[in-house]
């Protein structure tokens, strides 16, 4: 049977889109009658569109009231209790003995350092603050320019993605280390012989990627709950890194604030700081896919099920009400995936430095081993987190357990997914890439900053090469913040058009065409057990 752009069919019967309105082409297909009427949980408007499904069908914005995965969520609580327990313990216990410049007034006797808005750092704040600025107005124009000229970037980056896997290999040669080498050597390959595949799918991901940027522009809160989360996140960072220092100085032997020798030992150390880093992975991870599941639940599944704002039909606050259904009932769901990735994360930090000893002692063969053995484990956590992303868009629609979701996304990506990788790669690759691009526009805006304002802390360029760096990593963090957005918006609207794609057909019917002339299987959906 074949498909075109304009006609599909589900179900047996043929699907012919709207025929566009007057005046310029629009993203979004008219409003519609509904055919059918369904009942409408309270506090949601009784008059929303529906086709062959409820909006509403199987628990869908409106989950029961019940707290999925308890015993996650009971295991997260306690460790996020234990860790603010030791901080408080390891952090009092510095400040007392000198950390952070001892207590007010300072005792000569304290070895702490005093820390003081100097104008050295007033003047790196300063620099850093603006960077800051430039960097989300870059991230922003680049953003502007991928939807004026969204094929058009697609083709540069997968280009571009092309060149940087042969230069790597090439590099790796150079430098003799056959391992990585061979490795990156096979992946320029594939990339290679990868491409016109990619080429042909870049019309869908063109579309696709509008289309999404089309309703962030409606939706502005999908950007504010993108950068709230890497707010907290620094926050959640900082914490760490000062809970992780003193715990060093804590209870190493020797140090000022080991006052009982018998309760210090290089072994509770070890101990305790694996516990933090595990602590923070677990809440860093939850963090952000907190984030995910309230931008897949709240803007842009309703967009995808109850239609743009402007038809009067999305709920009041789909934000703020995703928000609450992923911090509270489904918070035990999100923290059971984040389980996963967090002790997949920890085993190949554990490798990375099993690696680094054994090269540092000379023993070659055994640093390959942990080398090889950490990137198996670095290709498996990718592949969880991608997996798992899907499966937090479930859990945000439909409020399901994470096996549960598990379940239904493994059922998705047996239907299609190929297909739901190659688009999100395309899209991902240009976004990355113009992260790398904003990256470098603030390091050479810092760069120019030093030169021309000549600082006198750095008067022999001692600290070009870290600001330069810093201000890499804040416009690569700002622009792949935005861009975080924006990968949220295609994965849920490929779970939508997995379960649902009629609803796409009228909300979107150009690009319904489209995916239906490109994976006419799409036009059925996946089946539930």
């Amino acid at each position: 049977m074949s498909f075109s752009p304009n006609t599909a069919k589900w179900g047996g019967q043929a699907y012919t889109p709207l025929p566009d309105p007057p005046g310029p082409p629009q993203m979004y297909a008219p409003q519609y009658a509904p055919q059918n009427d369904y009942p409408a949980p309270s506090g949601y408007p009784p008059n929303y569109p529906s086709d062959e499904k409820s909006p509403f069908e199987g628990g869908r914005f409106a989950p029961k009231k019940k707290i999925n995965d308890i015993f996650p969520l009971m295991l997260y609580i306690l460790t996020v209790l234990g860790f603010a327990l030791v901080s408080v313990i390891v952090l009092v216990a510095w400040v007392k003995h000198g950390g952070l410049g001892g207590s007010v007034g300072g005792d000569a006797n304290h070895t702490g350092t005093k820390i003081s808005l100097n104008r050295r750092a007033n003047h790196t704040a300063i620099l850093l603050l603006f960077v800051a600025g430039a960097g989300l107005i870059l991230a922003s124009l680049y953003l502007i320019l991928t939807r004026a000229f969204t094929k058009a970037i697609l083709h540069i980056t997968l280009v571009l993605t092309i060149l940087l896997n042969i230069g790597v290999a090439v590099l790796y040669w150079i430098e003799k280390v056959y391992v990585a080498a061979i490795i990156f050597t096979i992946i320029a390959i594939i990339s290679v012989f990868a491409y016109f595949g990619y080429r042909a799918r870049i019309p869908l991901a063109t579309i696709l990627l509008q289309t999404v940027m089309d309703i962030s522009k409606h939706h502005p809160s999908v950007y504010v709950v993108a950068f709230v989360a890497l707010i907290v996140q620094a926050v959640v960072s900082v914490w760490f890194s000062f809970t992780a220092i003193a715990t060093y100085e804590r209870w190493t032997p020797g140090n000022p604030a080991c006052t009982e020798a018998k309760d210090c030992s290089s072994a509770k150390v070890t101990g305790l700081v694996i516990f933090e880093v595990f602590a923070y992975i677990w809440m860093s991870q939850v963090i952000g896919n907190v984030a995910l599941a309230t931008m897949a639940g709240g803007p842009f599944g309703s967009w995808y099920y109850f239609g743009p704002r402007e038809q009067g039909q999305m709920p009041s606050h789909p934000t703020l009400s995703a928000f609450v259904r992923a911090s509270t009932l489904s918070l035990g769901s999100i923290a059971f995936g984040s389980l996963i990735v967090t002790i997949l994360e920890l085993i190949r930090i554990v490798l990375e430095i099993a690696k680094d000893n054994a090269a540092s002692d000379g023993h070659p063969v055994e640093a390959c081993l942990a080398l090889c053995a950490e990137c198996f484990i670095g290709c498996i956590e990718g592949m969880v987190e991608y997996f798992n992303r899907y499966a937090y868009i479930e859990i945000a629609l439909y409020g399901k357990p994470y096996l549960a979701a598990a379940k239904d996304t493994w059922g998705l990506f047996k239907d299609r997914g190929i297909d739901v990788v190659v688009n999100d790669s395309l899209v991902n690759m240009a976004l990355t890439w113009g992260g790398y691009v904003v990256g470098l526009l603030c390091a050479l805006f810092a760069f120019l900053y030093l030169h021309f304002t000549h600082p006198s802390y750095n008067s022999d360029g001692q600290y070009t090469v870290p600001v330069l760096v810093f201000a890499f990593l804040i416009g690569l963090q700002c622009s792949l913040t935005l861009s975080s957005a924006i990968e949220a918006g295609v994965s849920t609207i490929f779970v939508g058009l997995g379960e649902d794609p009629q609803v796409l057909a009228i909300r979107a019917p150009e690009l319904f065409g489209l995916i239906a002339s490109t994976y006419p299987q799409v036009v059925h959906g996946v089946a539930r057990v």
